[in-house]
């Protein structure tokens, strides 16, 4: 489980990171030490660019760490600074990757924020690749990432408030338009489709 709120000041990461917007987010991982070593953790708060970890042993500042949070995946970056109870890390990703972890941490914060249902009929999917199309009855074609998804449906970073109930088609799949949050919308596709087919389904 996770929650979700503004997050306070902290000590500031490095420089390069301060332009990115943070946030408490309480979520449960799994992090691997450049020895290999690994640990349970759990995030305290998080940006595109870093995050600040409890965890049951410091690794050196200046080494590289990957981590893998549920609901989020997987990052990888630095140790910069160690906490009372963990450390916190720059996230070194291409920009493409930031951009989609910042997708993430707006759906998640919405859904929260907003109350809307966690929709654990089907678990989530990882896809390998984000990027989609979203193309409307009139034919025009909405370039789109999509934030989290499974067998049932999707949220998709569009940048418009597209009206409830629109029907649309993510990829090949036909959708309604079931939720908003800030700069997308939640789908439903209109048939469940099976795990083994979902990276076809969203080729562009």
């Amino acid at each position: 489980m996770y929650s979700v709120e503004s997050a306070d000041e902290v000590t500031p990461l490095p420089r390069e990171q301060r332009r990115f917007r943070r946030v408490k987010l309480s979520v449960l991982g799994r992090y691997m030490l450049e020895d290999r070593r690994e640990f349970p953790c759990q995030t305290v708060d998080i940006s595109p660019g870093g995050v600040s970890l409890v965890a049951p042993v410091q690794g050196a500042i200046g080494s590289r760490v990957i981590v893998y949070l549920e609901q989020i995946g997987r990052i990888e970056g630095i140790i910069v600074r160690d906490l009372e109870n963990g450390f916190a890390m720059t996230i070194v990703a291409p920009q493409r990757k930031q951009d989609k972890l910042a997708a993430q941490l707006t759906w998640l914060v919405n859904r929260q924020a907003f109350g809307l249902p966690e929709d654990r009929r089907h678990e989530r999917i990882e896809l390998s690749s984000t990027n989609c199309i979203v193309t409307f009855k009139d034919n025009r074609r909405l370039p789109a990432v999509i934030v989290d998804c499974s067998i049932s449906g999707a949220a998709i970073d569009c940048g418009e408030m597209v009206p409830l109930g629109t029907q649309v088609t993510v990829g090949h799949r036909e959708a309604r338009v079931v939720r908003h949050f800030e700069g997308g919308i939640a789908v439903e596709f209109d048939q469940p489709i099976s795990s083994e087919r979902f990276n076809n389904d969203f080729e562009l």
